[in-house]
């Protein structure tokens, strides 16, 4: 069986402001991508143009409180966002990122993330680690192999 991201041992809100996350994006969207720094983004969206959107989740003021991190994923993507759930004061999440709040069933934007300039180089290495990752999800799903979404 696949084990997908936010599936196990991740609590419910998180679970649920992924999957509206996700839903709102209207890209292309992997989550749990390995980062070349060693970290982890929980989602990435690809949009048609090529451009990257890096979304971290948090499902509550302590879970954001917590994030040391979130600036480590910028120099991956073109647009950085953090996604929480509608109920949570929009207040607390930094200016430098986007906002996307989302339950379950779907999500807004609440503020566009200012633009980053993505370098040439790691634009093609994370192009290469988004199709790579979809391809080998794809054909473990295809053909009932057992994987994790990692």
């Amino acid at each position: 069986m696949l084990a997908r991201a936010g599936e196990q041992g991740r609590p419910e809100t998180t679970v649920a402001v992924t999957r509206g996350a996700r839903r709102a994006c209207g890209f292309a969207v992997l989550g749990e991508l390995p980062l070349p720094n060693g970290r982890r983004a929980d989602l990435v969206a690809l949009a048609p143009d090529g451009a990257l959107r890096i979304i971290e989740v948090k499902s509550s003021r302590a879970d954001l409180q917590a994030d040391r991190k979130w600036t480590d994923y910028r120099d991956y993507c073109d647009r950085f966002y953090f996604a929480a759930p509608m109920e949570l004061d929009t207040a607390l999440f930094p200016a430098e990122a986007g906002l996307i709040v989302a339950d379950a069933h779907g999500g807004m934007l609440a503020r566009e993330a200012p633009p980053l300039r993505l370098a040439p180089a790691s634009r093609r290495a994370m192009l290469v680690r988004f199709g790579s990752l979809a391809a080998e999800r794809y054909c473990a799903l295809a053909f009932g192999e057992e994987t994790v979404w990692l």
